[in-house]
């Protein structure tokens, strides 16, 4: 809890002085790709392109080592990739809401997943491959680990496990407008005051500290 409380009190002294117009716009997308998504499996979103493309890297990826690995390595990569990219924002550039983007990708990644994973028994989907022929990566791991019958459940728990991951960071990005919004208004009611009510302030803060 101590870290969660240090983290969210950086958070809001960083969206103050930022402005959320244009990030209310993003916002805006992810809420509605996120309706769709959840509303509709098929649904393709923005994201959806990006993830596959980094699913069929990580087959490639992962190819040295081994034929399970390779399999699992675009599943592992789809997934890895938005964590990556998160924490690199938040991290490496200090961006808040960045870190919240990256979130719902991560969140997105993972319907697109559960839906592959759906599949396996079916096998309706239609397969992208960078080989001779296509194979469904899930009906391989799951007939392989002796989990086939199983395809829903899990597909089931990484889909709840994406709508939270979804959910959690949507309602971070919409706390951290927020408070740029109020903190925009702040700085607009600083920006009106006349110089004299300015000069009194900064009196007082100095008899203050």
């Amino acid at each position: 809890m101590a870290f969660l409380s240090r983290f969210l009190e950086s958070a809001r002294r960083w969206a103050v002085s930022r402005s959320w117009h244009w990030r209310a716009l993003v916002l805006a997308y992810l809420v509605y790709a996120a309706s769709r998504s959840l509303a509709d499996a098929d649904y393709v979103s923005m994201f959806s392109g990006i993830t596959l493309v980094f699913h069929e890297m990580g087959h490639i990826l992962f190819s040295p080592f081994g034929d399970v690995l390779m399999i699992a390595g675009g599943s592992i990569t789809q997934l890895a990739i938005p964590i990556v990219v998160a924490l690199y924002l938040l991290l490496r550039q200090g961006d808040y809401f960045g870190f919240a983007v990256g979130g719902a990708w991560l969140g997105f990644s993972a319907l697109d997943l559960a839906r592959y994973i759906g599949d396996a028994r079916i096998l309706e989907l239609p397969l992208v491959s960078l080989g001779p022929e296509a194979e469904h990566d899930w009906f391989y791991l799951l007939s392989r680990l002796g989990w086939l019958r199983y395809d829903t459940q899990i597909a089931g728990l990484v889909r709840s496990s994406g709508t939270v991951i979804l959910f959690l960071s949507i309602a971070f990005g919409v706390w951290l407008c927020f408070l740029m919004g109020r903190g925009s208004g702040a700085r607009d009611d600083e920006a009106r005051e006349d110089p004299e009510t300015r000069k009194f302030k900064d009196w007082l803060r100095e008899r203050g500290s």
